[in-house]
């Protein structure tokens, strides 16, 4: 077996954290990741209600309040979090670690709360940020997703401005890549993490 990922350092395993607010384009970055690197995307846990077209261990286990509690008790999750006062998500630690001793890159697209929850739990954790190119382009791209009305645009406006400079001032991230051209972006953030994994 591999010498310990405690502090997430496996030889030639990487735990990348992609963070970003809403809108910045994450989501299609860490696809592309994923597909180069044939990385692992963490599947979290969580003690909402699975939705009809949700796979059990795909899109996340699903379980009770009372085993979520127990777990974070054991310290079974890197990062955990009750979101809207409601339902709570975690990444649980085993699949991390055992895919980190496999050699994996292992990708974890959290909040900055988590992502710092994270850097506690494994330092060596390698993380980006990614920023929009202004505060009216992430504006616009909001707006141009239609997928809210304009009162719940500016809520994740006002969410979102205060992640970046959460993100900025917590010294947590290794990178910070500016998303201002999709196919750029993804290959900076493609040459980091190969640069990262070059350095064992």
């Amino acid at each position: 077996m591999a010498s310990s990922s405690s502090d997430g350092s496996t030889p030639g395993g990487l735990l990348l954290v992609i963070s970003g607010p809403s809108g910045v384009g994450k989501t299609t970055i860490t696809r592309e990741l994923q597909r180069r690197f044939d990385a692992v995307f963490s599947v979290s846990a969580t003690t909402r209600p699975k939705a009809p077209s949700e796979v059990e261990g795909v899109d996340y286990f699903f379980i009770d309040e009372a085993r979520f509690d127990r777990d974070v008790e054991a310290g079974r999750f890197l990062e955990h979090a009750r979101v809207f006062g409601r339902h709570c998500y975690g990444t649980p630690r085993e699949p991390v670690e055992r895919h980190l001793h496999e050699g994996r890159l292992v990708m974890l697209d959290i909040d900055v709360q988590g992502a710092l929850q994270v850097r506690q739990a494994m330092p060596s954790a390698f993380m980006v940020f990614i920023l929009p190119p202004s505060e009216s382009e992430l504006l616009r791209r909001l707006r141009d997703r239609g997928r809210d009305d304009e009162e719940a645009i500016q809520r994740r406006f006002a969410e979102a401005k205060r992640e970046i400079e959460t993100a900025r001032v917590s010294s947590a991230y290794d990178e910070f890549v500016v998303n201002d051209h999709l196919d750029r972006a993804v290959e900076r953030v493609v040459a980091l993490v190969e640069e990262r994994r070059a350095k064992g």
